[in-house]
């Protein structure tokens, strides 16, 4: 008989233990009835067992069938297997033996499992596993057991992962009957967070036991053999295997059911298709385990543990464990549900859920160690003063005096009682009202599966940061800032150091159809304590009431208590229609993609917001955003662009005169377009006013007070717009433009210098520290600056510009006479702004050509022509008529 036959002898043995003596034969002549000579092995087997009673003493499968199979198998220590030396024998079961094992390669030990043969001989099994292993191998998460390599040596496949030196979960809660709440909560989140790491990356283990999970010495939980269940498919993905549970009734000791029956799903237990949801269905009996010492669902044979899986509903675990907090009902019950659409969604979604139970178990047992501290000071204290009032009562001859002395000492333990509570409650309550100062809310990730819903979790991330930023001596960093940690892994304690914030808010959602699920974790960036978390269901209608309860229950929760017209700001709908809603958060998701194609998609669907909502403020507001992006940044037609954004800025004003995003967009237009430098400063002082955390505001002023000569003024303010956006590369840049104006070239290479490490494929900085390195003479590294800005941004022409300058006046004429020749011939097929084209001129000291593409500047309205009066390159051309007339014209005095 050969391995494969010996592996099904020992399958059918151990589930025909399971059965009554008087039924075996029924079920043998059922699993049996295509291999006569399986039957007559294990009918040999159940004889002996009954000859001999002492047989059971161990493992049938082993001292049998497996013994004659592991006398072809195991590998001795020192044995060579590849370029693997054996060490030693760690284990053995169903899916092979481990050993650790020295990879002579890289120089480590690791732990080297070979899969059995029976697994193995089919050569289409083998193509899925290696494709999920090489998808587990993939998957970098300190809870997750890494996976080096897998291959095939003499016939044998392999898996070598790294060598985790500890032991199982079953053998850590076999040191007593179950687990403390919160050592239970600590394995059950790591467990949490590994399989949302592998189910995000489109792996599902299927085999969720004690068993597949290790404790190392230092509590690191680490979740072993992904990708190994799906060995046990015979058959492709959504093809119902109705021989697994039967292959699934394995007994590997006496006593004991082997996981994969006694951890398996519903699903799983109908031989149907599973997904993510099955492991946090494995994961909640493991847990209930942990928690109770026992199984949620148990029988006496196999047949009967299944259908308690499929039909009895488990006792609640407080009713087992009854030091256990009511949540965990709750908790483990959503995980346990027969359907899985009633289960949670997602490992993620029961990872907010353990981490708000095992913070509230650290604060209550903390406030435990203090009330018990500060009731045992209150007793010590009460305890000196009655026993020295009652040796004054007695005095020295031991007479007692007279009873009101009694009474007195009654009193004193009273009055120390009270104000030993008193001063705990106190101190708790203190403890509770500290109110968060500073605060970064991350960008919520995207669980649907779904990237077309993109723009709700950048949308809703962007409105909590606005809503937010209402609040009085509240700093909310900028989108700009947060928005570098999209789609990353980063520690919450780690991001608050770099944006120096007390507290950090993250959220996920997941939409489906009409329904839209959202949680939200609030952190301690002091310690990574979750101080609150919640989770909301709406229907996508229901968006704009949404978007209102996250901004009260947020701002409640960093302030003890909000002022009526503070919450009014914080919760301010700015249009009751939802569909008005998701038009104007797809619109600003496009906006910010920042390319001219884009950033015209989000006109179509802020006008069709408007078209729905006429009165909708904020959404004229960000057409007004979206056009001024197109004239300054997309270097289009300011007479389109620039007129169209000041128009909706107006209009948004009119529907709304407290909005001060809308009166930083008109300041914007009038700065840019209409050179009324007193009428744009008054409009950007307003907005300050109704909203001083608006960092656009303070960098667009920043940049009128540096652009019309007020340079200290302008470091001032664009030091208070990095203050609210400290990683945003724009502002960065835009200080070091404003050193430059201010004639501090090195400070500003130090700062431009900076912004490269921030941002190192942003072109906008490349180009001021050309202009710095002109200011210095040193034209080589002003070119290539230049050349360097161009790559990274080839559609606009300020690169050009500088570059072209540098070149004429480095001596290399006839290069910046050919790039002046492209610009012109750019001119017929796009806007190019005549202040580009004339800098060049400049540079070739052909004044009187730069002075005519500087007055075309002004009648075509060029933003840009709003540098003439700090731009240093100018300073040969200030004594000159024409250029004062320029100046004039702009709206500068003399």
């Amino acid at each position: 008989m050969n391995p494969e036959q010996w592996q099904q002898v020992k399958e059918v043995f151990a589930a025909a233990l399971e059965y009554e003596p008087a039924q075996r034969a029924a079920f043998l002549a059922r699993v049996c009835a295509q291999d006569e000579a399986i039957r007559r092995e294990v009918e040999s087997l159940l004889a002996a067992q009954s000859d001999a009673p002492d047989f059971m003493d161990t493992p049938a499968v082993a001292a049998v069938a497996g013994g004659l199979l592991a006398a072809q198998t195991r590998l001795a220590a020192g044995r060579h297997f590849g370029h693997f030396e054996i060490i030693s024998l760690l284990g053995e079961g169903g899916m092979g033996e481990v050993y650790l094992a020295h990879d002579a390669r890289l120089g480590r030990k690791i732990a080297l499992k070979l899969l059995p043969t029976s697994f193995t001989n089919d050569a289409d099994r083998v193509r899925r596993f290696a494709q999920e292993a090489r998808a587990a191998s993939a998957l970098n998460h300190p809870n997750i057991l890494t996976i080096y390599e897998i291959g095939l040596v003499d016939g044998r496949h392999f898996i070598a992962t790294e060598y985790v030196a500890g032991e199982t979960l079953r053998t850590h809660m076999g040191h007593e009957a179950k687990l403390p709440l919160a050592a239970a909560l600590d394995v059950a989140t790591q467990v949490t967070t590994a399989l949302a790491a592998a189910h995000e990356a489109g792996v599902v283990h299927r085999d969720i036991k004690p068993e597949n999970v290790m404790v190392r010495r230092d509590q690191l939980v680490k979740v072993l053999d992904f990708g190994l269940a799906k060995l046990t498919e015979k058959k492709e993905e959504g093809v119902v295997d109705q021989q697994a549970p039967t292959r699934a009734l394995v007994r590997t000791t006496p006593g004991m059911i082997m996981g994969t029956v006694a951890y398996m799903s519903p699903e799983q237990a109908r031989g149907q298709e599973v997904d993510a949801r099955t492991d946090i269905f494995s994961l909640g009996v493991m847990l209930y385990e942990m928690l109770t010492g026992s199984l949620p669902f148990t029988g006496e044979t196999t047949t009967d543990m299944l259908a308690a899986i499929l039909k009895t509903e488990p006792a609640a675990p407080c009713d087992l464990n009854q030091a256990l907090p009511a949540e965990i009902d709750k908790l483990v019950n959503k995980t346990l549900a027969k359907d899985r659409a009633a289960r949670y969604q997602t490992a993620q979604d029961l990872l907010v859920d353990l981490r708000r139970l095992k913070t509230q178990g650290d604060m209550e047992s903390e406030s435990v160690r203090t009330a018990s501290a500060d009731r045992s000071q209150s007793e010590n204290v009460t305890q000196l003063l009655v026993a020295r009032t009652t040796a004054d009562a007695t005095g020295d001859s031991g007479r007692s005096r007279k009873p009101k002395l009694v009474a007195a000492i009654a009193l004193a333990v009273l009055l120390l009682t009270a104000l030993g509570l008193g001063y705990w409650f106190f101190a708790a309550r203190s403890a509770h009202a500290d109110q968060i100062e500073s605060i970064a809310v991350l960008p919520f990730a995207n669980e649907s599966g779904n990237s077309e819903v993109e723009y709700l979790s950048d949308g809703m991330t962007e409105s909590l940061i606005n809503s937010l930023s209402q609040l009085p001596k509240l700093s909310v960093k900028a989108r700009s800032s947060v928005f570098r940690y999209k789609g990353k892994e980063v520690e919450p304690q780690q991001i608050a150091a770099a944006l120096s914030v007390q507290a950090i808010l993250s959220g996920r959602f997941v939409q489906r159809g009409d329904d839209l699920a959202l949680y939200l974790s609030l952190i301690d960036a002091r310690n990574g304590n979750q101080l609150w978390g919640e989770q909301y269901h709406h229907k996508l209608g229901d968006l704009v009431t949404l978007q209102s309860e996250l901004a009260r229950d947020v701002s409640q929760r960093l302030r003890a208590r909000l002022s009526g017209a503070d919450e009014r700001k914080v919760t301010k709908d700015y249009t009751a229609n939802a569909e008005a809603y998701q038009l104007y958060l797809k619109g600003r998701y496009h906006v910010f993609k920042l390319t001219p194609p884009e950033v015209q998609q989000g006109i179509s669907y802020l006008q069709q917001a408007i078209e729905i909502d006429p009165a909708y403020a904020l959404a004229y507001v960000g057409l007004s955003e979206a056009y001024r992006s197109l004239a300054l940044a997309g270097e289009m037609n300011p007479n389109e662009s620039l007129t169209k954004a000041r128009a909706a800025a107006q209009k948004a004003i009119e529907f709304d005169d407290a909005l001060a995003e809308a009166h930083g967009a008109l300041a914007v237009t009038m700065f840019w377009y209409d050179w009324n430098w007193n009428e744009a400063e008054q409009q950007y002082k307003r907005a300050l006013e109704l909203n001083p955390n608006v960092v656009d505001v303070h960098l667009f002023y920043a940049h009128l007070l540096s652009n019309t000569g007020r340079h200290a003024e302008a470091l001032a303010e664009v030091k208070r717009a990095r203050e609210l956006d400290p990683l945003a590369p724009f502002a960065s840049a835009l200080e070091g433009q404003f050193l430059v104006h201010a004639g501090r070239s090195d400070e500003a290479l130090a700062r431009l210098q900076e912004t490269f490490e921030l941002a190192p494929n942003f072109w906008f900085p490349h180009v001021f520290a050309s202009s710095a390195y002109i200011e210095k003479g040193m034209y080589r590294e002003a070119i290539a600056e230049a050349q360097r800005a161009k790559e990274l941004g080839p559609n606009q022409t300020a690169s050009d510009a500088y570059g072209g300058y540098a070149l004429a006046k480095s001596g290399r004429r006839d290069e910046a006479q050919a790039v002046l020749a492209e610009l012109q011939q750019l001119t017929t097929t796009r806007f190019v702004p005549p202040y580009h084209i004339a800098l060049i001129y400049n540079g070739l000291g052909e004044t009187d050509k730069a002075l005519d593409w500087l007055e075309q500047g002004c009648e075509q309205r060029d933003p840009k022509m709003a540098f003439l009066q700090v731009e240093p390159k100018w300073n040969n051309l200030r004594a000159d008529p024409r250029f004062q007339a320029l100046l004039r014209r702009v709206g500068f005095t003399l």
